[in-house]
């Protein structure tokens, strides 16, 4: 699974699927481009909190990603998963279920 690093990703994936949950908002945009590749991009903004709770938030993210998106994400599609406030105080196995619900929405 790679990693999104440029800003213009980030963006492009603004246009597509959405899926909101309590805990986070999941884009999910093919790119077309040939490549079966799964990648990922997380951002959490100052609202939710410090630096230590956002990079909590985003190493979480970053762990259930890595279990669910190569076998339930789309091939060949940038996943972004946007940090709400909930996010961090709700459980871990909680947050799995809404992601692996969101990713089977995406694929839809």
């Amino acid at each position: 699974m790679n990693r999104i690093t440029r800003r213009t990703d980030y963006l492009a994936a603004n246009s597509g699927k959405r899926v909101a949950m309590p805990g986070f908002v999941l884009l999910v945009h093919r790119r077309d481009d040939g490549d079966s590749a799964v990648r990922l991009g997380i951002t959490v903004t100052k609202k939710i909190g410090g630096a230590v709770v956002r990079n909590r938030m985003k190493r979480r993210f970053r762990e259930l990603a890595r279990a669910l998106l190569p076998e339930r994400g789309v091939a060949g599609a940038d996943h972004v998963l946007i940090g709400r406030a909930g996010g961090v105080e709700r459980d871990y196995g909680l947050l799995g279920e809404e992601l692996a619900k969101a990713l089977d929405r995406a694929r839809r």
